[in-house]
């Protein structure tokens, strides 16, 4: 099924072509030439066509035989093992005519044989063709210097995680995204309360004024991203956020060689409420931050509708690192546009044991020194009496 996969080469020595994140353009290793996506885009245009044509005919063909596998599966105790082989593909690559072995949802990978790109033009066509994408603007290389960097400065990081932690995989690869825009509209209700206080006499007197407050209004949202990817874990992508949109343009096949790419298994229905969520999340924000000048505002009601809501598909770039330290793993993730990165750090036992003694001595030393003052105070009493 070589048809149905594009490798994109070198026009002038036929040598595989990656993306380039430094120079934005198509290059190849072998004869140093550099090609602007579009230039490559259109070469291809009609290739990628008709390999989007044999990949349709070919799922029609597999959709159809599944159907039947499925009434098997239903009454065989091996359906699990089953199910799992219906949900990968097999393609053969253009260069090498190796078998590719990849998900149901790849749309870009890499021959495992001869190492070229290839593309599954047929993942990214009609309504699952992406809206938009986000080139890498952070190279291999700059991933491994963003993991580096993430390791200083971590007073209580085990001195030889940075050094014997070892790179297990690294891979960069476009995320399946929806972006949601729509309108919030909002009302909300509060308690709050001022108070002051004076004294008279032996008493001090204090007054409260209650107040009943309401706020409402609406405002327009764009791009609320939502990871359309379900081996993608939700905090890890929200973590990277934010992306800068200004770097958002059309979709083409051509910015993917040289990475993976799926193509979205969680669809833009199944993402709604959770973009909903954090619509109605942020107008709440919103409209609390115009209350100001009381002592204290408490929730009682709230109201928000999202209408007009439309959804966007896209790709966006992101760098995966799994590295491996005293048998356990760890990830990390990094935005492959603005560098943001994030994961999670082990903590050095005899470290932590250090802070707890230091704390433990400081809290004695402030029990102590308050006794000693209290003890001063009242010889000083006595002596003033």
């Amino acid at each position: 099924m070589a048809d149905q996969i594009t490798n994109y080469k070198c026009p002038s020595c036929t040598g595989p072509l990656k993306f380039s994140s430094t120079t934005g353009k198509l290059e190849c290793e072998y004869c140093g030439g550099s090609f602007l996506p579009k230039e490559i885009e259109a070469m291809y245009a009609k290739k990628d066509e008709n390999a989007a044509e044999a990949f349709n005919k070919e799922q029609a063909k597999q959709e159809e035989k599944q159907q039947k596998q499925q009434e098997e599966i239903s009454w065989d105790t091996s359906s699990e093992q089953k199910q799992e082989t219906l949900n990968m593909k097999s393609y053969s690559c253009p260069s090498c005519g190796a078998e590719l072995i990849c998900e149901e949802t790849t749309a870009a990978t890499s021959c495992p044989y001869c190492g070229n790109p290839s593309i599954v033009p047929g993942q990214m066509t009609g309504s699952l063709k992406p809206d938009f994408i986000i080139p890498f603007k952070f190279n291999k290389d700059g991933a491994k210097q963003a993991l580096s960097n993430h390791y200083k400065h971590k007073k209580f990081l085990p001195k030889a995680f940075s050094e014997q932690n070892q790179i297990e995989k690294i891979q960069g690869l476009y995320v399946p995204f929806w972006f949601f825009d729509g309108t919030a509209y909002g009302s909300m209700s509060y308690k709050t309360s001022n108070s002051s206080s004076h004294r008279s006499g032996d008493y001090i007197v204090t007054n409260t004024k209650h107040y009943d407050v309401q706020r409402a209004g609406n405002v327009d949202f764009y791009h609320i991203p939502a990871d359309a990817s379900k081996k993608m874990p939700d905090d890890l992508m929200d973590s990277i956020e934010p992306y800068d949109y200004s770097g958002l343009i059309p979709f083409s096949t051509a910015y993917l060689p040289g990475y993976l790419a799926d193509k979205f298994d969680v669809s833009k229905e199944e993402s709604t409420d959770r973009a909903c969520t954090r619509a109605k999340n942020s107008m709440k924000e919103l409209l609390r931050s115009t209350i100001g000048g009381y002592d204290s505002v408490v929730e009682t009601a709230s109201h928000i509708d999202i209408k007009n809501l439309k959804a966007h598909y896209a790709f966006l770039p992101v760098w995966l690192i799994h590295t491996k330290w005293n048998d356990k793993d760890f990830l990390f993730a990094m935005n492959g546009q603005t560098g943001k990165f994030v994961g999670n750090l082990p903590a050095s036992p005899s470290k932590l044991n250090l802070l707890m003694l230091a704390l433990t001595a400081g809290i004695g030393a402030v029990f102590y020194f308050a006794h000693i003052a209290d003890f001063i105070m009242q010889i000083i009493e006595e002596f003033l009496a």
